[in-house]
């Protein structure tokens, strides 16, 4: 049988999503749980992967197991062996044919910056800080040239491991909220660093160092070396993946 999760996790503690073999990582944590709850091996396939330091608001995953429990047995009996900083959402059977990331039609993110002069306390963990004035506006307009299906290697990590750079981002969005800059973005999926890279390039614009236009050449020229750096892990939050509805899975990952 084949049960899919919403998962929930500030990232700061971990190096990020995937398993490893010299650090914690959150599968290794959800994998731990689930196991024992099962009583035995379980393993978990997710929407998509984060990066060390980086936060999930519904990661979703699957496994597969013939371990008879009900859906409420899998969420109390996971969060009850899992750190406090990663949390089951939800559980429920899906059929044999779902894939937490190949039937995901898209993927959310949300990059939040704090932007004042004084750095946060409070929140720390799951902002940027920026202490020079940003224009939200200007940011937002320069992001609009990213939106569309676009060969994103301006925006691509080195250790990038996908095939191509070619990526449809399906909405792009720039917002003030008081002292907050939040940038909304969806694509049907991201290369590495690909938000935090694009983040990074929108900040000199809301600074005023560059212009407007700036960004869309950045896209043309393909050239990661002259794009802005990557922006800090701890603003970026993965929202979560987007799937049909007749996989009949929660209204918040459906559309």
């Amino acid at each position: 049988m084949r049960i899919a999760l919403g998962i929930e996790y500030d990232g700061t503690d971990f190096l990020g999503w995937q398993r490893l073999s010299h650090g914690a990582s959150v599968q290794a944590s959800l994998e731990q749980a689930l196991s024992f709850v099962a009583a035995q091996p379980t393993t978990v396939t997710c929407a998509g992967r984060t990066d060390a330091g980086v936060h999930g608001r519904c990661q979703v995953v699957h496994f597969d197991t013939d371990a008879q429990r009900d859906m409420r047995a899998w969420v109390l009996g996971a969060c009850s062996n899992l750190p406090t900083t990663v949390a089951v959402l939800w559980a429920q059977h899906v059929s044999d044919d779902f894939h937490a990331r190949f039937s995901a039609r898209s993927r959310r993110y949300c990059y939040t910056i704090l932007n004042r002069a004084i750095r946060p306390a409070l929140d720390a963990r799951y902002v940027a800080w920026e202490r020079q004035p940003l224009d939200a506006q200007r940011m937002h307009a320069a992001a609009q040239a990213l939106t569309g299906e676009h060969d994103f290697s301006a925006f691509r990590a080195i250790s990038c491991q996908a095939a191509h750079a070619r990526r449809e981002v399906k909405q792009l969005s720039v917002r003030r909220e008081g002292d907050h800059v939040i940038v909304d973005i969806e694509a049907n999926a991201f290369l590495h660093h690909m938000v935090r890279n694009i983040v990074g390039s929108l900040l000199p614009v809301g600074r005023g160092e560059e212009s407007v236009e700036w960004v869309a050449s950045l896209l043309a020229g393909r050239n990661r070396e002259v794009a802005g750096p990557t922006a800090a892990a701890s603003g970026l939050t993965f929202i979560g993946p987007r799937y049909e509805r007749h996989w009949g899975l929660p209204e918040e990952v459906s559309e």
